[in-house]
C-alpha cells in the first residue's frame, strides 16, 4: 500500500486545491493497489478540520482511504509528521506540504525514482536541474543556507535537505529518528536515516510559493534548531562517540516508527550510504 500523509495547520483555504489536484494523482495511483491519505490536523483555529473531515467524507472509497487525525492543540511540523507516518499504513509512504508548493503530480515521478535499491526520494529544487519559482527570499536564505552547510557536515552529493515533499520506504522510519516536534523535523529524518547508510537519491523539481494562506514557519526558531542539530554533527564529525550522542540527546534515541534503539554507530558517523541523483 501505499500511504500520502499531509500536516495542516489552518489549511481550510487550501482544501479546495487538495481536492482538485491531490485526490486525482492518488486515484491514478490506485490502480495499482489502495492509496491512503492521512491528514493530520495539528491543532487548526480555522476550519481545518471539519473542511477535511468533509473532504474525506465525499471522496473516500474501496481504493482511496481518506482520514483526518486531529491533535487538540498545535504541536508542531514535527509532531504532526510522527502522528501521520504512525498513523499510516503503507510500505511506501510520501510526506507532502498541504499547500502545493511542491505539485501533487510531481508524487508519480517521486516514486519512479524509488528503484529496488533506493531506501528515500527526496525533492531538490536546488538541485543543477531543479528550479525556484517566486518564493520570499527569507525562506529561499534559510533553505539554501541550511542545505549548504548539510552538504558539508552530511555528503555534498545531495543538494537539498530541507524539503517535506519525499518518499519513504517503512523501513527507513523504523531506523530513522526523530525528535524534533517543529520545522527542523524533516531535515532530521534524512541526515539520521543517511548516517544510518539509507541510500537517497534526489528528485529535482520546482518549488512553487505558496498562493494561499501563509506559512507557519517560525523564522528564528527554526534557524536556531538547525544550527543546534549541525553542531551536533559537527561534533560527531569530530570524533564524539554515539553514546555521547545518546546522552546529550536522548529522544534521538527514538525511530520515528518501531522501537528506540541506538541513534549512531561508530561506522554510520564516517560512512553514510548515499547517492545523489544526478540525471
Amino acid at each position: 500500500m501505499l500511504s500520502i500523509v499531509v500536516p495542516c495547520y489552518n489549511e481550510a483555504d487550501n482544501a479546495p486545491t487538495v481536492e482538485r489536484d491531490l485526490l486525482p494523482v492518488a486515484q491514478s495511483l490506485a490502480v495499482g493497489g489502495p492509496v491512503e491519505i492521512v491528514f493530520v490536523d495539528d491543532g487548526s483555529t480555522d476550519d481545518t478540520l471539519a473542511t477535511f473531515e468533509a473532504l474525506c467524507a465525499r471522496h473516500a472509497g474501496p481504493d482511496l482511504l481518506l482520514r483526518v487525525v486531529p491533535h487538540d492543540r498545535n504541536r508542531g511540523l514535527g509532531a504532526a509528521l510522527r502522528t501521520g507516518l504512525r498513523a499510516a499504513h503503507g510500505d511506501v509512504l510520501v510526506t507532502t506540504d498541504c499547500d502545493a508548493t511542491y505539485r501533487f503530480n510531481e508524487i508519480p515521478k517521486l516514486l519512479a525514482r524509488l528503484t529496488p535499491e533506493v531506501d528515500i526520494v527526496t525533492a531538490s529544487p536546488y538541485h543543477p536541474e531543479g528550479h525556484v519559482e517566486n518564493v520570499p527570499r527569507h525562506r529561499l536564505v534559510l533553505s539554501k543556507g541550511s542545505s549548504a552547510l548539510y552538504r558539508v557536515l552530511v555528503d555534498w552529493r545531495v543538494h537539498c535537505y530541507t524539503a517535506l515533499f519525499r518518499a519513504y520506504r517503512r523501513r527507513v522510519l523504523q531506523s530513522a529518528r526523530l525528535s524534533s516536534d517543529g520545522f527542523l523535523a524533516g531535515t532530521e529524518i534524512l541526515v539520521n536515516a543517511m548516517l544510518a547508510g539509507h541510500r537517497v537519491v534526489e528528485h529535482p523539481c520546482t518549488l512553487h510559493s505558496r498562493v494561499m494562506g501563509t506559512s507557519k514557519a517560525k523564522l528564528l526558531r527554526t534557524i536556531k534548531a538547525h544550527l543546534r542539530f549541525q553542531a551536533r554533527l559537527l561534533a560527531v564529525r569530530l570524533g564524539m562517540s554515539s553514546s555521547k550522542w545518546v546522552a546529550e540527546r536522548p529522544a534521538l534515541a527514538s525511530p520515528v516508527l518501531g522501537d528506540p534503539s541506538p541513534v549512531l554507530s561508530p561506522s554510520a558517523s564516517t560512512a553514510p550510504g548515499v547517492s545523489g541523483v544526478t540525471r
